[in-house]
């Protein structure tokens, strides 16, 4: 007998929240505020607005459902199912940082600010709930495969994206490195600069795009869909024993690109989560391309 769907309710901790929990009462939260020249007043209306958006979404589970929430912060602890059909209550964001724990699940955006977020993942209303979870159920449902990006290191450390997948020194350091492609005989060319990013269409709309348009690169955009990433290395440093001749490209599907670590310590992370990152020191080295894995996100 399979299990009933389970929906999966993610959210993350408003800012009036996370005042609360600095500050202790809401008089001395509104105090700090208003020392810098802000009112708590709006700060608690998007609480409100947040919290009612919750209360909807959560009201619009079919009473055949099963369903439970997790905060972000507790994502890497959480365990999904099969099963779980997870809702996204939140910012564009919040789906990015969830997807990377996720193995084909259907997804749902809920947007509780609209005109305030994007709403490039999070496209729909809370109001929209109930007709969603049908969907992301029914045969035939509407769904997108979002492309990601995946980091797999020689120890067999992985790291999965939506977005981008950023790869530096821990701090304002100098990252020392051999960059090549996966499989050459050769070990690649010796660079020194403050990191390499490797992104999706999902992640051309923020940090790809920005790199892009600095580089003022030729290299069209892929769109969310497509099966293919760019590539940047950021403010690589000419010497007579570091280059700067691949600093740019683009991964079709079953390509690669392999970074050789040659200084003391690297941090690769994922969509800005460095909490949840990997370390790499002297001589690791890691692929990046695209994952096999891709976001379902429901339309």
């Amino acid at each position: 007998m399979s299990l009933a769907p389970r929906a999966v309710l993610v959210h993350r901790r408003t800012e009036y929240e996370e005042l609360l929990a600095r500050h202790g009462t809401h008089g001395q939260a509104a105090f700090f505020l208003s020392s810098r020249g802000r009112s708590i007043d709006e700060v608690a209306r998007r609480h409100e607005d947040t919290r009612q958006a919750l209360r909807e979404v959560a009201a619009a589970v079919p009473l055949t459902w099963r369903s439970t929430r997790v905060e972000r912060a507790d994502l890497d602890r959480f365990l999904f199912a099969p099963e779980d059909v997870v809702v996204v209550v939140g910012q564009d964001g919040l789906v990015a940082n969830t997807a990377k724990y996720l193995s084909g699940q259907p997804v749902v955006g809920v947007d509780t600010a609209p005109g305030r977020n994007p709403g490039v993942l999070v496209r729909h209303r809370h109001a929209d709930t109930a007709a969603l979870l049908r969907s992301a159920t029914a045969s035939g449902g509407k769904a997108e495969e979002l492309t990601m990006v995946e980091a797999v290191a020689d120890d067999t450390q992985r790291l999965l994206a939506l977005n981008e997948i950023y790869l530096g020194p821990p701090g304002h350091q100098t990252a020392r490195y051999r960059l090549g492609e996966d499989g050459e005989s050769t070990p690649g060319e010796a660079q020194a600069s403050s990191g390499v990013l490797v992104g999706t269409g999902t992640g051309a709309t923020g940090w790809l795009r920005s790199l892009w348009l600095e580089r003022r690169s030729t290299l069209p955009l892929p769109a969310p869909c497509d099966a293919r990433l760019l590539w940047f290395v950021r403010e690589a440093w000419p010497s007579p024993a570091t280059g700067t001749s691949r600093v740019a490209g683009e991964l079709a599907r079953g390509q690669g690109l392999r970074l050789t670590v040659e200084s003391d310590r690297i941090v690769v992370f994922g969509d800005g989560m460095e909490s949840d990152a990997l370390e790499l020191t002297w001589g690791q080295s890691i692929r990046l391309g695209i994952a096999e894995r891709s976001l379902r996100l429901v339309i």
